[in-house]
C-alpha cells in the first residue's frame, strides 16, 4: 500500500450543500490542500444509498469558484464531479460528510455518505466517508469531527490501503476532549426490533407516514464499529463493495454448479 495524495480534493455529502458538517469538511480538507473542490446535493438526500438518477433530469447549479449544487443523489454528485465538472481535472481524494448522524453496521447499505465513497473508489479515487454520531436530544459534536478528523485523515492517507477499498470513519457522540483514541474496526451487526412506522393525519384530513428504526438490541461481536463508538473511541472501518459471501461458495462448488 502506498501514501495517498491529496493534491485536489473533491468534497460532498448527503445532508446537503448548505449543512453544517459540510462546513466542517471543507476546514478540514483545507488543511490538505488549496485545491478543494465541493459538489454536493442541493438538497438533504439522507438514505438515498447508492442511488443514480435515470428517470429524471438533473440540473447543475454554480455557487462559486469550485463549488456546485447538483438536484440529484449523493452518487449523481460524485459522478457530475469527476465525469463533468472536474473531468479535465480530476480529484486524487475524496472526502465524504461529515453526516450529522453515525454511519455503522448494516447503515452503511442505507448512506448516502458512504455512497460517496463507495462511487469514488469505483472510479478509482481513494475516498474516506465521515460520520460524526448523535445521541437524541443532544447538540451534536462537531468539534469532535472537526478536532480529530485531520488527524484521523492524515494517518489514512500516510498509510495507504488497496484500490478497491474505502475508509469509513465515525466519531462517537461525546466532545472532542472526551475521545478515547482510534481504533480500527470491523463492519458491525445489530438487530432492530422493527421498523417503527408512525402514522399521522395532515391538517387537510390526509394520512401520511414517517420511518422510524425500533429499538436497539446490540449483538456481540469482534471489534466492530459499533463497539468502539460505544467505548468512546473513533471507528475506521475498511470496507469494499465485494458481496460474494465466500465460505458459502465454497461450500456450493460441486452440489450447485454443473454442466446442462
Amino acid at each position: 500500500m502506498t501514501a495517498i495524495s491529496t493534491a485536489r480534493i473533491l468534497v460532498s455529502n448527503d445532508d446537503g450543500i448548505n449543512a453544517p458538517g459540510l462546513e466542517v469538511l471543507e476546514r478540514i480538507a483545507r488543511q490538505f490542500s488549496d485545491d478543494v473542490w465541493v459538489v454536493a446535493p442541493e438538497e438533504e438526500q439522507s438514505g438515498a444509498g447508492h442511488s443514480l438518477t435515470l428517470s429524471r433530469i438533473l440540473r447543475l447549479r454554480q455557487l462559486g469558484e469550485k463549488r456546485w449544487a447538483v438536484s440529484g443523489t449523493p452518487t449523481d454528485c460524485v459522478m457530475m464531479a469527476i465525469n463533468k465538472i472536474m473531468k479535465d481535472h480530476k480529484p486524487t481524494l475524496i472526502l465524504s460528510g461529515v453526516n450529522r448522524g453515525g454511519n455503522m453496521a448494516e447503515d452503511v447499505t442505507y448512506s448516502g455518505t458512504v455512497s460517496v465513497a463507495m462511487e469514488g473508489q469505483l472510479a478509482g479515487v481513494p475516498s474516506i466517508a465521515l460520520s460524526q454520531c448523535t445521541r437524541p436530544n443532544t447538540k451534536t459534536c462537531w468539534d469532535n469531527a472537526e478536532t480529530h478528523g485531520p488527524m484521523v485523515i492524515k494517518r489514512l492517507i500516510e498509510t495507504g490501503w488497496p484500490a478497491n477499498v474505502l475508509m469509513n470513519v465515525n466519531f462517537p457522540a461525546i466532545p472532542a476532549e472526551e475521545v478515547k483514541g482510534v481504533k480500527v474496526t470491523e463492519q458491525g451487526l445489530r438487530e432492530l426490533t422493527g421498523t417503527n412506522i408512525e402514522e399521522r393525519v395532515d391538517p387537510r384530513g390526509f394520512t401520511y407516514y414517517w420511518f422510524g428504526l425500533g429499538r436497539e438490541v446490540g449483538v456481540p461481536g469482534h471489534e466492530t464499529d459499533l463497539k468502539a463508538v460505544r467505548e468512546n473511541y473513533i471507528s475506521v472501518t475498511p470496507l469494499h463493495l465485494d458481496l460474494t459471501h465466500h465460505e458459502t461458495r465454497r461450500t456450493m462448488l460441486g452440489k450447485v454448479d454443473c454442466e446442462l
